[in-house]
């Protein structure tokens, strides 16, 4: 046994111990899959995080952490009798290998986008095979993902049949469409405070705009994820240059009114 299969064995022995009824961990007991998947979602995001900050310890860390999720779900798939972590790893890697017919066969592809165009056809011969009666476009994208991210597949998706813009020009006009409709939307529920049927509206609407700037992003190339991630950190790392500029004067931020704290907020800009 090698010694990367002895410490998954080991990893595994780990996760049965904290599920065993007999002295097992009690938290561990409770959970089942709902209640960890929200804990799997964040360890994929933390995972992103170290990668963005170039942190390789961080990320070495996170995996292990991500890796764990995946052992969590397969033990109790198996303590029902459904499937074991073997069956997750056999799983992928016949997928792997049925996926890449040019590495592990004798097809051919000339470039990454015929690739990617080989990858879709096999993994809508899969659907089909297995039985799947959705034969859109949009079939298995899914419904799990955070939702600008499904939102840029859809696009991607009715992009390939070719209903897409032609280029950022009419997205950005399209956009300016969305934000005058949202604008006219909140005068409205100004107008009609508490009034649910434009609550409603101004939801549809704000929708109606992230989904054309996600669009946008998808246009110029650009990450959703990243670049929002991007907008957070600037956020934070500017408003916690606010509260140490307020502290350093002796006040409080929140003693202050909203003037002085613009003017602390440009300050930060200037500075970061």
């Amino acid at each position: 046994m090698s010694a990367g299969d002895r410490d998954i064995a080991r990893l595994l022995g780990i996760m049965a111990r904290l599920r065993d009824p007999d002295g097992g961990c009690p938290w561990d007991l409770e959970q089942d899959f709902s209640s960890i998947a929200p804990y799997t979602i964040e360890e994929a995001y933390e995972v992103a995080d170290a990668i963005d900050r170039g942190d390789l310890a961080a990320l070495k860390d996170e995996l292990g952490d991500l890796l764990l999720q995946v052992v969590f779900h397969a033990r109790m798939a198996e303590e029902q009798g459904a499937f074991a972590f073997g069956d997750v790893v056999a799983a992928i890697c016949d997928k792997m290998v049925r996926r890449h017919p040019h590495v592990f066969g004798d097809a051919e592809v000339a470039d990454a986008q015929a690739q990617t165009a080989s990858w879709e056809a096999i993994k809508r011969a899969e659907r089909e095979a297995a039985g799947g009666t959705d034969t859109s476009a949009l079939a298995g994208i899914s419904r799990g993902l955070p939702e600008w991210q499904r939102a840029v597949k859809l696009q991607d998706r009715a992009a390939r049949v070719g209903f897409d813009w032609p280029g950022p020009a009419p997205v950005l006009a399209k956009l300016a469409e969305e934000l005058e409709e949202v604008r006219a939307e909140f005068e409205a529920a100004a107008a009609t405070p508490g009034d649910p049927a434009v609550q409603a509206r101004l939801q549809e609407e704000l929708g109606d705009l992230l989904f054309v700037a996600a669009n946008l992003a998808r246009h110029a190339k650009v990450d959703v994820g990243a670049a929002l991630r991007g907008a957070n950190l600037k956020f934070e790392r500017r408003f916690r240059a606010m509260e140490a500029m307020a502290k350093a004067g002796g006040v409080r931020l929140e003693d202050l009114p909203l003037e002085a704290q613009d003017r602390y907020w440009e300050r930060a800009k200037r500075g970061t």
